[in-house]
């Protein structure tokens, strides 16, 4: 059974909350209106989008940042200190009325970022925090767009189109951790749909295209890297599972060991055991043709009135 350890991910949480500071920057000023006082980032992880946000909104406006796990939500406290940010102990699967109660009143605009996927029902999630919108308030889910793309198709070892299946064995890994879920309810249809039936209006898809230059920087070729690390480590028989990048809000400390049949297969591993080692001649760190590129999209809809 797979199972996330949230609490071993916390410090993590915290980096990308640091490492993904201008995304979550463009994004709030674009969500966020002259006349919003209060918005709600729920499954804040480590306090990036909750901290960009009480920066776009006006003065006077506030936030508050929710999350189930008392770790994650001390990185975001800390990462938040100083800004208009209250965080606060609350879990999604509990219905909306915990939710109501930290939030305190009606919002403006609710951000939830890879955090509704782990509702075992969710549109039930959806309906829940769409019902703590103020009239015209706004729901974004940020979820889905299209896999990271870092790596050229023939890196010289291996079989060709590594990423690739990188990307589907992720696929599997997440389909399991859904099918794990008590309760688990299929949701078979889109984001946009779900934002619908909640009772939403207007409801419209953004996806932001993110990339780095290449040849990338030290720092961003590390990034790219380590997040293959992770990735790999999640696929690797016996070793503990990671939330995916995918979603780029918990994304991200080791749970229950990995079925045998979600690893990635062996020949695949040894190439990445080789490109992942410093001391290899096929490191990826030293190459320069690698790329940090990715599309997040997020899905919007407004409150009646």
């Amino acid at each position: 059974m797979i199972e996330i350890d949230w609490a071993a991910q916390a410090e993590r949480l915290r980096t990308t909350a640091t490492d993904e500071a201008g995304w979550n920057e463009m994004v709030a000023e674009g969500l966020v209106r002259s006349t919003d006082r209060l918005a709600v980032d729920v499954g804040c992880g480590g306090g990036g989008m909750a901290k960009a946000l009480a920066a776009a909104l006006p003065v006077g406006g506030s936030v508050v940042a929710i999350d189930a796990d008392p770790d994650v939500l001390h990185e975001a406290r800390d990462h938040t200190a100083g800004s208009a940010v209250r965080c606060e102990l609350v879990s999604m699967n509990e219905g909306p009325e915990p939710l109501r109660e930290a939030i305190g009143a009606p919002a403006d605009l609710i951000w939830a970022s890879a955090s509704v996927h782990h509702a075992a029902d969710q549109q039930a999630a959806i309906d829940a925090l769409a019902s703590l919108l103020a009239p015209g308030g706004r729901l974004a889910l940020a979820e889905g767009g299209l896999p990271a793309r870092s790596l050229p198709w023939d890196l010289g070892i291996g079989e060709p189109g590594l990423e690739l299946r990188l990307d589907i064995a992720q696929d599997r890994w997440f389909a399991a951790m859904r099918d794990a879920l008590p309760g688990t309810i299929p949701m078979p249809y889109g984001w946009t749909d779900a934002l619908q039936r909640a009772g939403l209006t207007g409801v419209t898809t953004r996806s932001v295209l993110t990339e780095k230059p290449v040849p990338l920087s030290d720092e961003d070729r590390e990034r790219v890297v380590t997040q293959f690390q992770l990735r790999i480590e999640r696929l690797t028989p016996g070793a503990g599972d990671h939330e995916p990048e995918h979603g780029h809000g918990h994304g991200h400390g080791h749970a229950s060991e990995l079925p045998a049949e979600l690893a990635l297969p062996a020949a695949d591993l040894a190439v990445w055991k080789e490109l992942l080692d410093p001391d290899s001649p096929r490191y990826l760190g030293r190459r320069t043709d690698l790329a940090a590129l990715s599309v997040r999209s997020i899905h919007v809809g407004q409150a009646p009135g």
